[in-house]
């Protein structure tokens, strides 16, 4: 089971965003839609009412959230999603990427144009027309073979030059974490500092993350419009996971929190949809900061 799961903040869309990358991706799939209530609802969200809530889709096995909600947080490249087709193992890994690139291109954003680079023959990262972003690469063969899906997060502007103590930090408060590649700028170079991270990927629970510190001054850093789903056992583990990770109190909501370096993540019960279905559930989550499970 995917421990920890990205969730996009969609602006009245998400069932149309997952549609699309189910449609794009392979082995993908929706798993799972929840609605808002009927009635009840706050003020702010009573245009919501029966409407797509969550929905759970999984792109090529590796699981996302949607929350369908307003334009109160956009998605910005700060955390990226990188896809990583392997010619070693797939002949017409080209063919796949370009075809997702031409995809995520119409009506999105191009930040870094397809083309070769160092690290690969074939690159580019694109923000596609909902706000997420991708960096599509063909893989170098050889060495430990990367996942198809790895979340990247890109530290700049306050959180400049923070990538290495951001991985350190989390590798140390997740189980089943290593350190695998890291790759150092040299000397300075735009706002990176030298020593700074240019390229480092790592593991959480298992998972794969990736992690650098930007190397051109940018006006965008981490938001709620993309954060990270971490489910747990039981209520110690929610305890401990929230000491570690909240540290902006005014962020805290419904289990949402915000670390020291402005990441946003969920800390919720592994049988959060169990919980949700219980008579007013939804309204004892909104009373609730960190989320006790006793409470529902």
């Amino acid at each position: 089971m995917q421990k920890i799961t990205p969730c996009l903040w969609f602006n009245g869309n998400a069932a149309e965003g997952a549609q699309f990358y189910t449609d794009l991706f392979p082995d993908s799939r929706v798993v799972t839609t929840s609605r808002y209530p009927d009635e009840g609802l706050p003020d702010f969200q009573k245009e919501m009412a029966g409407k797509v809530l969550a929905i759970d889709f999984e792109l090529g096995g590796f699981r996302f959230t949607g929350i369908n909600a307003g334009p109160e947080y956009p998605i910005t490249p700060a955390i990226s999603f990188m896809v990583n087709l392997d010619p070693s193992h797939d002949d017409d890994a080209e063919a796949r990427l370009n075809e997702l690139w031409a995809a995520l291109e119409n009506g999105g954003e191009t930040l870094m144009p397809l083309g070769q680079y160092p690290h690969s023959t074939r690159y580019g990262w694109v923000q596609d027309r909902f706000g997420v972003s991708w960096q599509l690469m063909l893989a170098n063969p050889g060495g430990e073979r990367a996942p198809f899906i790895v979340p990247n997060l890109l530290f700049g502007g306050s959180a400049q030059n923070r990538a290495a103590e951001a991985r350190a930090y989390y590798t140390s408060i997740f189980s089943d974490s290593r350190t695998a590649t890291v790759m150092e700028y040299p000397e300075q170079t735009g706002p990176a500092a030298a020593g700074a991270v240019m390229f480092s990927d790592f593991t959480l629970a298992g998972q794969w993350f990736a992690a650098m510190d930007s190397r051109v001054e940018q006006s965008f850093s981490f938001t709620e419009g993309v954060s990270l789903v971490v489910t747990c056992a039981d209520q110690d583990e929610i305890d401990r996971l929230w000491a570690a990770l909240s540290e902006v109190p005014e962020a805290e909501q419904c289990g949402w929190c915000k670390d020291r370096f402005g990441v946003s993540w969920q800390i919720v019960p592994e049988n959060m949809g169990e919980l949700m279905s219980r008579p007013g559930a939804f309204d004892n989550m909104m009373a609730m900061k960190k989320l006790e499970i006793a409470g529902f």
